[in-house]
């Protein structure tokens, strides 16, 4: 199932591995709000220590965030289920050094996503890089950067009609622009 953006696409895999060769898997990734470009700076580490950036704009996570959140809900469990299996991810989320983000990098213009019992795989693809790069995320870990991406999307001031009811009740204070990343 694919849906068409103007600016790429996002194709959603079920139960399957994505169908490219080997991109590098992302071990630690910093997701900050880049007011100069409007844009969320996704910056990853690999298990070499090889870092990279990725850009994602509003529009991709529009149409990304309700494919993770939906398969969240499909895991089972009403909104208040939901909200207590939030909270609890968020309060197991601690605190890391950044990832640097010392490369210049590409805007995200498709998205595969595999999910399977345990969590989601995302291989985000940047305009011109047929390989991409890798993310596996648990269902706990995949919470945690819904969260932080949420933050984010507050700090940019964006529209928030996209994240569910259940996970309003969940955050905190929005962080203050000026640099403030989360990992």
């Amino acid at each position: 199932m694919a849906r068409g953006l103007a600016s790429g696409y996002l194709s959603i895999l079920m139960d399957q591995a994505p169908a490219i060769p080997d991109p590098p898997e992302l071990q630690r990734v910093t997701t900050q709000y880049v007011i100069n470009e409007d844009r969320i700076r996704l910056s990853g580490e690999t298990a070499k220590g090889d870092t990279l950036v990725l850009w994602l704009t509003q529009r991709m996570l529009g149409v990304l965030i309700p494919r993770l959140v939906g398969w969240l809900e499909q895991q089972g469990g009403d909104a208040l289920l939901q909200e207590f299996a939030q909270q609890a991810a968020e309060a197991a989320l601690g605190a890391e050094p950044p990832v640097a983000a010392q490369t210049h990098g590409g805007c995200v213009t498709s998205i595969d996503i595999a999910t399977g019992p345990d969590g989601v795989v995302l291989v985000f693809k940047p305009e011109g890089d047929e390989q991409g790069a890798r993310l596996a995320l648990t269902t706990d870990a995949l919470r945690q950067w819904l969260a932080i991406v949420r933050s984010q999307y507050l700090i940019g001031e964006w529209p928030t009609a996209v994240w569910p009811a259940w996970m309003d009740e969940t955050q905190l204070a929005p962080p203050q622009a000026g640099g403030f990343a989360l990992h």
